[in-house]
């Protein structure tokens, strides 16, 4: 990633402020960035893409949210 600058101050962590610097970034290195993060879930948790033997619900599903 060409041209990384670190930053200490709170508003870069901003949602906008990351949003922002990961549209700037190429291509190349979006997908650099997919595979770096897809290795790092496999070396921690190797069986993530094992199926899970989920059911189906009968009935009705309530979405609850917090205001």
């Amino acid at each position: 990633m060409v041209g990384a600058n670190v930053s200490h101050d709170r508003e870069a962590e901003s949602d906008d402020a990351k949003a922002l610097w990961f549209q700037s970034l190429t291509l190349a290195e979006r997908m650099q960035l997919l595979v770096e993060f897809s290795d790092l879930v496999l070396q921690n948790h190797p069986r993530v893409w094992e199926p899970v033997n989920a059911q189906p619900t009968s009935g009705r599903i309530r979405v609850l949210s917090i205001a």
